[in-house]
Parts: structure tokens; sequence; C-alpha cells
């Protein structure tokens, strides 16, 4: 008998959108609050992920969803797939 690959789920994050200035891509911040594991101090960490927008509805400062994905280009890994809440205009 062969063992069956359960599929994995899908990582989602939720973060703000840094830039939109390219064409169906947004550059996503993700931040997340870990203790250090020696000074047990609470330390900002930031990732920024490149995340596919089909619609280009997505505009700098609105908060964001996005779901891991096969790769979209060089750098592009992520879809948005909703808008949390828009940033101020």
């Amino acid at each position: 008998m062969t063992k069956r690959k359960e599929k994995m789920p899908k990582k989602i994050y939720t973060g703000e959108i840094i830039s939109d200035k390219m064409k169906k891509t947004v550059v996503v911040a993700v931040k997340r609050l870990t203790q250090h594991p020696l000074y047990k101090k609470t330390i900002k960490r930031v990732v920024k992920f490149k995340a596919h927008d089909e619609e280009d509805k997505c505009k700098a400062g609105d908060i964001v969803k996005i779901i891991e994905s096969r790769p979209l280009s060089r750098e592009k890994r992520w879809k948005v797939i909703e808008i949390v809440s828009r940033g101020k205009e």
C-alpha cells in the first residue's frame, strides 16, 4: 500500500498594501509580533509579499487578505482574495 499525500491547507495572511504602482500587482506588508528567545522582549517583524490583484482595485493603505498560490511570476506567489478595509483617501 502506498501512502496518499494529503494537500496542506494554503496559508492566508492579512496585511497592508504599501505599493500599488505595478500593473495587477501589489506589495503587501504583513506585520507580526514575536518574542526574543533570550531576552523575552516583544519584537515587530515585517515581511513584504508581492500579490496578484487581477482587477487592480487595491490602493495603497488598504488592508487585504492574501492566499498562497502557484508561482505567477519570478517573485509573485500570492493572490489577493478580499479587501478587508479601505485606507484613507
